[in-house]
């Protein structure tokens, strides 16, 4: 199985949790808005101690797309983030986001002949 193969399954089998929706305020820096709709997969877990965080984009139907693999300086963590059901556009969106003084982000995009 690939790695895209198992985040599918992953997707198909835990609960998207939409905590932030598109537009919403970070809790603790309110000066940063959520530009997609963004939350995480109950049942699992990642870095931060919460669920594996996913940003849900407007291409309802697209699937898994990319991931993010992230360096957080300010927590001092690593992570991945989904890209689920994302454009073109918003791909490039989230990369913008997650590649900013404190925070470096790579974009891994689902190969071709997985999607």
């Amino acid at each position: 199985m690939s790695f895209f193969l198992a985040l599918d399954f992953l997707i198909a089998e835990h609960e998207l949790v939409i905590d932030r929706p598109a537009g919403s305020t970070h809790p603790r820096y309110p000066s940063f808005i959520y530009p997609l709709d963004y939350g995480c997969l109950r049942g699992t877990a990642s870095a931060d101690g919460g669920g594996i965080d996913v940003w849900r984009g407007t291409a309802v139907g697209a699937g898994i797309v990319a991931v993010m693999v992230i360096v957080d300086l300010g927590k001092r963590d690593s992570e991945i983030k989904i890209l689920l059901d994302c454009t073109e556009d918003e791909i490039e969106l989230v990369n913008q986001t997650h590649n900013g003084k404190y925070m470096k982000g790579i974009l891994v995009r689902r190969p071709h002949d997985e999607a």
